[in-house]
């Protein structure tokens, strides 16, 4: 069905609205839907909406905020009011009379009962909301994004709720729209009995409420001092084991203890700190004994923009770090106060992602000696066990000690396999764009790869030496616009992440990863 163009009109009288939102209700539940759903789907059901009310098509946009609504109602229903915020528009206020100032994020209320602004941000206040008055919805993404939040009830113009339907669905932010009664810029209104029903509304259900990733962020970030790491890492004074804990304690996102973290919270009933701590420590371990190794490997002087391990101990003390942390890792590993079939699983998935990795990397090294352009199929595999291995063993580990089924587990597989072969291809592009004159031609396989299927395609030729020529190989991808052909290779694994995440049964975790997915892959499409 096609959704009539620039016809955003909202139902003038109140049990219309009323009756639509109810019918919205009963349509989202029947079919049993859960968020985040794609604008087809949500436009399929204002369709079907407006054919049981028998109202008038032009509001066909407004059921799709309805629609847009009962999905997502549950979730912000549980989301506490501490961990809201409600998003009115500075169209509210009344221009004539208002004593309000504005800073960079927007409006400040001066309280002067003027409008309706004051009211509902004293009834939103009291319950613990935070507030904004500004326009559009990036602001309130990005205060998702950041942790300050984790649901949005927000009220605007229907050409702005339209415009914000997909970038909020692909964030993942829970949010419930409440449209303007017209459209304009100023003195407008809202049906404040429908959005104060909203503000106040709230059920207490553990398993809706969304799974912060930026609070699990800071919270992972607490385990790495050196403290925490030293009452892990015990035993007796030696300069191995503080060369160990000074790798722990060095940069880098913690993006593979953050995975763990998230999949441990969602699923584990008994949550225990003790054990998120030491799993978060246990796959930094092994994290940090394969960038050692790597950089010796890749021959790299500089890690967090300081001399690597190699550099300043030389090569054979750096490999004996890389292997106390492996060892210290397994140690951790097996102390940990868990069922007998639970530490057989965990073993048993540490170890096959260390057998994966190895092989990944070593197909890795050797194509590169040969210097070898790999086959689009064979650079993918080695995505996979590379990096795809590091991301599996992370969220799976945690997915295990919480009690995920086996049917979660394979879902998590899957996404693990996708979000490491899409997290890779990402890094060789960057490589690509951000290169120098000193930079090789290996250093972007993930474009030589899909290079080299465009020339088989084509079936034109290519010597050995002209492979090996750095200037010819760039007038080559150009000519044949190889970049945007990887980047939309990048873009179809983008979404067999999401896909993947749409068969979760966690809601929790599911959100969760949609929203992390997102910032790592859509920040990157917003900023070409």
């Amino acid at each position: 069905m096609t959704v009539k163009k620039h016809i955003l009109r909202v139902p003038a009288e109140a049990d219309i609205r009323q009756r639509m939102m109810q019918e919205a209700a009963k349509l989202v539940r029947e079919r049993q839907l859960v968020p985040p759903v794609n604008f087809s789907l949500i436009e399929k059901l204002a369709g079907e909406l407006i054919v049981r009310t028998g109202f008038d098509a032009d509001y066909l946009e407004f059921g799709m905020v309805l629609c847009g609504n009962e999905v997502w109602r549950d979730v912000v229903t549980a989301t506490p009011f501490n961990r809201r915020l409600l998003l009115l528009p500075q169209c509210l206020k009344n221009n004539r009379n208002c004593n309000a100032t504005f800073d960079k994020l927007g409006l400040i209320c001066a309280g002067c009962h003027n409008c309706q602004i004051d009211e509902i941000l004293t009834v939103a206040e009291g319950l613990g909301y935070a507030t904004l008055v500004a326009e559009g919805t990036t602001v309130a993404i990005g205060l998702i994004e950041e942790g300050s939040v984790d649901a949005v009830i927000g009220v605007s113009c229907m050409s702005v709720l339209e415009k914000s339907f997909v970038p909020v669905s692909r964030a993942a932010v829970p949010v419930i729209g409440i449209p303007l009664l017209h459209e304009g810029c100023e003195s407008t209104e809202v049906d404040k009995q429908w959005l104060l029903k909203e503000i106040n509304s709230f059920e207490d259900n553990y398993q809706l409420r969304p799974l912060s990733v930026s609070l699990l962020k800071d919270n992972v970030r607490s385990f790495f001092t050196e403290g925490n790491i030293n009452k892990y890492f015990n035993g007796e004074p030696n300069r191995t084991r503080e060369m160990a804990v000074f790798s722990m304690l060095q940069g880098g996102q913690r993006m593979r203890p953050v995975l763990a973290a998230m999949a441990y919270s969602a699923y584990a009933e008994n949550y225990n700190e003790e054990i998120l701590s030491a799993i978060s420590l246990i796959i930094e371990s092994f994290h940090k004994a394969s960038l050692i190794h790597d950089d010796i490997e890749d021959q790299d002087d500089f890690r967090y923009e300081k001399e690597t391990l190699h550099k300043t101990h030389g090569v054979p003390v750096a490999i004996n770090t890389g292997d106390y942390l492996i060892g210290k890792g397994y140690e951790l590993l097996a102390g940990l106060p868990v069922e007998p079939v639970l530490m057989q699983q965990a073993l048993r998935l540490v170890s096959l992602a260390h057998v994966s990795l190895s092989v990944g990397q070593g197909e890795d090294l050797l194509n590169e000696k040969e210097g070898a352009i790999v086959a689009q199929e064979e650079l993918l595999e080695i995505f996979r066990q590379k990096t795809g291995s590091a991301v599996k063993v992370a969220v799976l580990l945690g997915a295990v000690l919480g009690g995920a089924d086996e049917t979660e587990q394979k879902i998590l597989s899957d996404f693990a396999d996708y979000f490491g072969i899409a997290y890779q291809m990402r890094d060789d592009l960057d490589e690509f764009k951000n290169r120098n004159e000193d930079t090789s031609v290996k250093d972007y396989p993930m474009i030589l790869s899909v290079l080299k299927k465009q020339i088989q395609q084509g079936g034109n030729g290519v010597s050995v030496e002209q492979l090996q020529d750095k200037e010819y190989l760039l007038k080559l991808i150009e000519e044949k616009q190889t970049e945007p052909k990887a980047e939309q290779f990048l873009d179809e694994y983008v979404q067999r992440i999401y896909s993947t995440l749409d068969q979760l049964q966690n809601m929790r975790l599911k959100l969760g990863l949609y929203s992390l997915t997102g910032k790592v892959f859509e920040t990157e499409k917003k900023n070409k």
